[in-house]
This record gives structure tokens, sequence and C-alpha cells, in this order.
């Protein structure tokens, strides 16, 4: 009851949607400052821990405010041979897409290049640099009367960053809802030869091939530097939320992104309850001028974060289930209570539906863009108040197996319903649409991306209760059901083959070859996922509770703490960690 109570106090805070807040860390902390650049550096995510948990360094850093300090950037990398990648203004993937390796490496941050170059509303165009956080983006369009169709949902990515990881929103409606589909022009400065000065700036148009090479690519191809997009004009939303219970979802699922531009689901296993998204674009005359301030991005009191952190450790760690369903249960509820941060006016929510401007209601991050305060409050995950810590899994289904898939978790969900509050707690299993791409890294057919968030400890090695049927899952859905991994989010084990599952895989390699001869971006984790050279797979003492490999014997689980590698409930080629007492 008492953790209940706790987290009941962080809702509350929450819904209040404070003012303040001090904005993340920088990704990127060096030692020592020189001129434009730095040096002796390390490189982190927004989460403060890769899915290794090791740290990782740089020898120096630069931040360029232009295109030619840009270009000087990368010939100095070039013309030294050194390994060198580019990190965000927040930094927000998972893995370690950001880290050059090794201890010699460079870093290049796109946070100073956040400008818009140039809007023609006429033809509905729009340039801006890569290091634009998407909030911004979606504003300068707005100021126009223009809108980007689709987006994430969270606003604090960046152009590029969001590009690099072929990161989406939800629509199978005209071109999708990956924001890669309205790039039609690229600037990306890109290792020459001597001759060509080290570096040169490749300018991509809509029917350049090698586009669809440079909307999805990891950060391996060179810095780009401006993206042009097309936009529409401005457009407005209806979005109403409306909660079932989930005995049809495996037919729905197959319905609901045809019915709804924007259609979405959460998927509350455990409750085995559906809060269906219904989305659809209205005329610009329509009433209404709704916000979507989603309450889990919204600043929290430090002190009410700390607080919930520990009561959810000592939930996790007594393995108390009941407890946490119960927690489980009221957040969702709360969130229901007060349309999980929509207002149809921008403060008041009086009623569905919500109707609003695009880029009102597209995306949300009211914690990232505030002053500081000196950590008194700050977005839920910051890794200096060791608030949230959690795993995010997503991966892809090709639409015409996702029935089954639905069947099938839900016979593991039978075998074990309170291994599910977990994901319950953290509103659930986001389910979003996403549509065939011609980038050789993204889609090759219509699909759900299946969303999971889940408790991560702290601590390394330390497993979590229910990690078996979590793990059962995810292979599951890889290796039965063929699902691809999002490249931005996932734990080593997902990536494991990933590339073979891209048809036009080898494309994205030849175009990578001619940008990038020497490798000057590409690391160790890149040459990895890619299928260049060694694998993601890290096989050590309990590195299947870390999400580093499967187990294939006891040693890799944490068997002191009683946990083995056993085979899984309902997909039985899968070995998981499993809590066996005595």
């Amino acid at each position: 009851m008492e953790g209940g109570r706790v987290l009941m106090v962080l809702l509350l805070w929450l819904l209040v949607g404070l003012a303040g807040s001090s904005p993340p860390p920088e990704p990127v902390v060096c030692d020592y400052a020189y001129g434009s650049g730095t040096s002796g550096c390390t490189v982190s995510n927004a989460y403060g821990s890769f899915p290794d948990r090791t740290a990782c360094r740089a020898a120096d850093a630069t931040f360029p405010r232009t295109e030619e300090e840009l270009v000087a950037a990368v010939a100095a990398a070039a013309a030294a041979k050194r390994k060198v990648k580019v990190a965000t203004k927040h930094s927000h993937s998972f893995p370690k897409l950001a880290c050059p390796g090794g201890n010699d490496g460079a870093i290049i941050s796109t946070a100073r290049l956040n400008r818009t170059v140039s809007v023609d509303a006429a033809k509905g165009l729009m340039t801006v640099e890569s290091g634009m956080v998407l909030r911004d983006l979606i504003q300068a369009a707005a100021a126009k009367g223009l809108a980007l169709p689709h987006s994430p949902y969270w606003s604090g990515l960046t152009v590029g960053g969001l590009l690099a990881t072929g990161a989406h929103g939800s629509s199978l409606k005209g071109k999708g809802g990956a924001v890669h589909e309205y790039v039609v022009g690229m600037r990306i400065v890109t290792p020459a030869p001597a001759s060509q000065g080290y570096a040169v700036v490749r300018e991509l148009r809509a029917r350049d091939p090698d586009l669809d090479a440079a909307k999805v690519s990891l950060g391996v191809l060179g810095v780009v530097s401006q993206v042009t997009l097309a936009l529409e004009p401005m457009f407005k939303r209806s979005v109403t939320f409306v909660t079932c219970d989930d005995s049809d979802l495996a037919e729905q699922a197959t319905k609901w992104g045809n019915l709804h531009e924007f259609g979405d689901m959460a998927w509350l296993p455990e409750q085995r309850k559906v809060i269906y998204r219904k989305d659809d674009r209205v005329p610009v005359t329509s009433a209404g001028d709704g916000l979507n301030d989603y309450i889990a991005f919204r600043s929290n009191p430090t002190a009410a974060l700390i607080t919930a952190r520990v009561t959810e450790d000592l939930l996790e760690k007594n393995a108390n289930a009941i407890a946490r369903c119960k927690a489980a249960h009221k957040m969702v509820s709360s969130f229901e209570t007060v349309a999980y941060g929509f207002t149809n006016d921008g403060h008041l929510f009086t009623g569905y539906p919500v109707v609003g401007f695009q880029h009102r209601i597209q995306a949300s991050g009211a914690c990232v863009n505030s002053p500081e305060d000196m950590l008194l409050t700050s977005c839920p995950w910051d890794p200096r108040t060791r608030g949230l810590h959690f795993y995010s899994n997503a991966y892809s289904i090709a639409l015409s197996k996702v029935s089954a898939f639905i069947a099938d978790m839900k016979q593991l969900r039978e075998r074990s319903p309170l291994a599910f509050c977990g994901i319950d707690a953290k509103m659930g299993m986001l389910l979003r649409y996403v549509k065939a791409s011609s980038a050789y890294l993204g889609k090759s057919e219509d699909s759900i991306d299946f969303d999971i968030t889940y408790y991560r400890s702290y601590t390394r090695g330390e497993p979590n209760p229910h990690s078996d049927v979590l793990d059962e899952l995810q292979q599951m859905a890889l290796r039965k059901y063929g699902a691809i991994p999002h490249w931005g989010k996932n734990r080593n084990f997902a990536f494991e083959g990933v590339i073979d599952k891209y048809p036009k895989a080898d494309k994205f390699l030849e175009v990578k070859s001619r940008y990038d001869a020497d490798g000057i971006f590409s690391s160790e984790w890149s040459d990895q996922v890619l299928g260049i050279s060694g694998s993601p797979i890290i096989v050590e003492k309990g590195c299947a509770i870390e999400g580093l490999c499967v187990c294939s014997e006891h040693l890799h689980c944490a068997p002191e703490q009683g946990y083995y590698c056993r085979p899984g409930k309902v997909y039985t080629e899968a070995r998981v960690c499993s809590f066996q007492p005595n």
C-alpha cells in the first residue's frame, strides 16, 4: 500500500505540470576547452547508461556553428584517419551510436547547428540544420502556416538524430509516419581524398538514389549538415482515447491503422485492456485549440523522483508483484482521468474529442526546454537524480504476422499474468503503425512497432524478477516472427543478425563504401550491427541478465541468486534466466 501512495504522490506532481525544470545534462563532457574544441571527453546518452554500462570516451570534441566549420572538423579527422562520431544535443539513443570507440576518437556535436536555413511556403519546403530540435522545427514551420505531417511523440529529438535511427510516429496513410519519408534533400559532409581537402559536401536531391541510404544511416556515412523536408499546409487533428478490453486485439490491430490516420494502441496486458487512440485530421477551420502535454514528459520534483525510484526498487527486489500491480492500476486510472495530459484549450480538459493544430498535438516534451533551477526539478529519467531507470525495447513485426504474435503473447500472459505488471506500470505496450519505406535501412513492409518500457536496476547484474517472461517475449518476436529492432532502442542481443532482415542492405553498404572508404565514421558497434565484422553479443558472466547475450549456460544468468538458464514457457526455443528457488 505504501508503494502505491508514493507513486500517487509523484503522479500528483506530474499533474501540476511544473513550469520550471533543469534542462537535461550535456551528453558530451570534456576536461579542457581550447578555441572551438575540447579534449579529454566522455560521451553518454540522456539516460546516463548504455546497455553494457561501460563509459564511452573520446580524445576531443568540436562544436561547429557553420557548415564550413563542420567541413573543417571532418577534414581534420579524415586527414589523421581518426575515428569520429556525431553527438546530438540530448543524445536519446540507447545503443552506442555516438561512441567512436577506444580513447583516441573524436566527437563532432551538432548542438550548435540548430537554425532554419530557408522556408518556401508556396512549395511547402523547409530546410533546417541537422542539430535543430524537433520542437523548434514544428514551431518554426507553424509560424509559416506549414506542418510536418508526422513525427515521433517525443519532441526533444534532433532532426539528424531522428533520421539516423528511423524514428517515427504512427500511420499507414500516405507516405506513413516516419519523418525520413518527407526528406526531399540533404547536405552531408563526408571524408574525401587529400586532393579534395579530406572532406566534401554532398548535396542529395529527391530523386538521387543515395538519398535512400542517407535518410536512415546510423551516422556511418558522414555528418548531415542540412535537411530539406516536404511539409503540408497547417491542419488540425481530432483525438479521442477509448479504453476497451483486449479480447479482440489480435483482430483490431490489423484494422486500426487503416481506420485512423494517426491511430495507435496502448496495450495493458495484465489489466486485459487496450487504450485505443482515435486520431484523424480535420479541417483547419474546426473549432478547438487543444494541446498535447503528455504527463510522463513533464518536469518532476527531484525529491519525488528519488522517492518513487526507491519505492520501485523495493517492489522489484522483494518481488512484490501484487503491490506492483495495484500501483500500476492506480497509475493507469489516474492518467486516464486527466486525458493523459491532453487539454482542450492548453489549460483544461473538458471532454473528447480534443481538437487542435498539428504542431500542438503531434509531439510533446515540456521538461526538456526549461531554464536551470539547480535540479529542483528535472525530466523523469535525468541520470543526475537517479530517478527513473528503464529498458526500452522496440521492434517491428510485419502486419501479416501481428495477430499470431498477439495470440502467442496472450498465451504467455495466461502462464505468468503478474509478470506483465511492470509493463502496465509504464502505461503499457505502445503499438504504432509503420509503413514500408524506400530507405535501405527502413522497414521493408507495413508493420506494427511494439514499444515496451520496464524497470532496470542501477546495479549491474541484478536480475529483474520477471526477466524470463520479458526476454521470452522479445526472443519470440525477433526469432519466431522476424521482428526488426528499432535502431535507437533495445539491448545488444536484439541486434544479432539484424542486417540480414534488410533486403536492401547491400545497397546501403555500397553507398557507405563510396562515402567513407576508410570507415572514419564507423565504430565497433556499427560494424557489428551492419554485419561488417564481429557481433553485438557479449558473452560473459551474467550477460543474459543485462541483455548482452541470450543465455546458453547457467553462468550467463545469476545462479548464485537463484536464476538459471531455462527454456521459455510458450516459445520453448527461447533461453531465459528464470528464478528457480532451491
